[in-house]
């Protein structure tokens, strides 16, 4: 997915940057997930601090800048294509350099250098500071620049940052790295391991998101739920939700992939009472058999899947649930799958996302030899996909009549005949949308509408 950066941004002071500098023009191209982007927002921020443009059209770019996702096969492809691509136009004198950052640099190292000569310089996930250096040295060294090292640096709210988002939502990355061993991923070596940072910084840098316009704060990490574990010595994620809520102007604030093993009461009961904490929870089960789950390096916790989906619905407050789950890792048997189906039929997840495991080379699954067909496997995404269609629409068909607060985004990409917007159980980029046909909505404004009609996954409502 590319993200094209807009040159209207906003810096991390809250003033509209103006853009004419003393260096070239930089067109971002940004791969892979909300982590990622952040990573991209404060390249931007360097470069503009450095005296460099920012333009949404790479036509009018002499430098371009692509940020990569290397956690799967099908994100390493997308990026190799897109760097190839790309270096085409600097192949045909439309572009100075093409330099390359993020997770596959750091997954495949400095053989890209040999292999990709095309590019002018390359940056691992640790080394993002050093984006402007590349772009500033106007020498065509050989070898070409290539920054790589164990990802240990953790940027906080003092490092630049351009907000690539709409001026009304924004990410706030709370944490960098990972701490678990799951057997199938590659994060830990990708991003080092999990250091939180500080409360006051965070606290600090969400202030100025409300100072420019944010009204909906997403919390992001690898795993939220530990944040402040390895700073404090016991995770602080209840009392960073509670000062950000205090914020003047920050409407909805949405932790993102929380560990089911850490949801606590005090948790819920900050959901359950704080209308400013979106009521959602994100919450990457992967899987429900016991056997399996200790396969994948994800050890049980002290209650069920099953327990936990219970504690969280007797709540008074509805809480959305969105997971993701895996099927065809090695040693899924088709009872174990009917288990997984059993328990998606009893969760009743309001939004839920499936993906086939991958052998990715370094990973100890990988290496597992009890494999599933890879036919059953896309079958086995396919039933679940198809259970979940019908239980998306019951759940939207009990929202019909109500009337809901939605975050107004803009026309539909569909059609510019409608409204587009979400609830505070829809988090941004993955999850379903509200469609509006009928009233006069404001971009960025939390507006009341009415739910008239409820599709598989879209809502539709008119501004009351």
């Amino acid at each position: 997915m590319y993200l094209f950066v807009c040159v209207c941004l906003y810096g991390s002071g809250g003033n509209l940057k103006t853009f004419m500098k003393k260096h070239g023009k930089v067109f971002l191209i940004s791969l892979g997930c909300a982590k990622n982007l952040v990573d991209s927002e404060h390249m931007l921020g360097i470069l503009d601090s450095r005296g460099f443009g920012l333009t949404s059209a790479i036509e009018e770019a002499e430098f371009a800048l692509i940020n990569t996702c290397g956690f799967l096969q099908t994100a390493v492809e997308e990026a190799i294509d897109t760097i190839l691509e790309t270096a085409r136009l600097k192949a045909d004198g439309k572009l100075k350099k093409v330099v390359v950052a993020g997770c596959f640099v750091q997954r495949y190292g400095y053989k890209l250098a040999k292999e990709i000569p095309e590019v002018d310089g390359w940056l691992g996930t640790g080394e993002i500071r050093r984006v402007a250096d590349i772009l500033s040295d106007n020498e065509n060294t050989v070898p070409v620049p290539f920054f790589i090292g164990k990802p240990t640096f953790l940027a906080d709210h003092q490092l630049p940052k351009v907000q690539a988002t709409p001026f009304y939502t924004a990410y706030l990355r709370i944490a960098e790295g990972c701490s678990h061993r799951c057997t199938y991923c590659l994060i830990p070596s990708l991003r080092g391991p999990f250091r939180s940072r500080r409360l006051k910084s965070l606290i600090r840098e969400a202030e100025e998101m409300a100072h420019r316009g944010v009204k909906e704060i997403n919390l992001i990490a690898q795993d939220t739920s530990l944040y402040g574990n390895e700073l404090y010595g016991e995770t602080h994620i209840e009392d960073l939700l509670e000062g950000l809520i205090n914020i003047k102007g920050i409407r909805w604030v949405r932790p993102l992939y929380f560990h089911p093993n850490n949801v606590s009461e005090r948790l819920l009961d900050l959901i359950d009472s704080e209308e400013a904490i979106c009521p959602y929870l994100d919450l990457p089960f992967q899987h429900v058999n016991q056997t399996l789950l200790k396969s994948m390096g994800r050890e049980p916790g002290e209650e069920t899947p099953q327990e936990l989906i219970d504690r969280i619905r007797e709540r008074k407050r509805r809480i959305s649930i969105r997971t993701t789950l895996m099927v065809g890792f090695p040693g899924e048997t088709e009872e174990i799958f009917a288990e997984l189906c059993d328990f998606v039929k009893m969760a009743q997840f309001d939004h839920l996302g499936v993906f086939v495991f991958s052998p990715e080379k370094g990973t100890p699954a990988a290496r597992i030899r009890s494999t599933v067909d890879q036919e059953i496997a896309e079958k086995r995404l396919a039933d679940i996909m198809t259970l979940q269609a019908g239980i998306s629409k019951k759940i939207n068909q009990r929202k019909i009549g109500r009337r809901l607060p939605v975050l107004i985004e803009g026309p539909s990409p569909e059609t510019d005949l409608l409204l587009s917007g979400r609830t505070a159980t829809m988090a941004p980029d993955v999850d379903t949308k509200v469609l509006i046909n009928e009233g006069e909505g404001v971009v960025g404004e939390i507006m009341p509408v009415k739910i008239t009609e409820a599709h598989t996954y879209d809502l539709v409502g008119k501004i009351v």
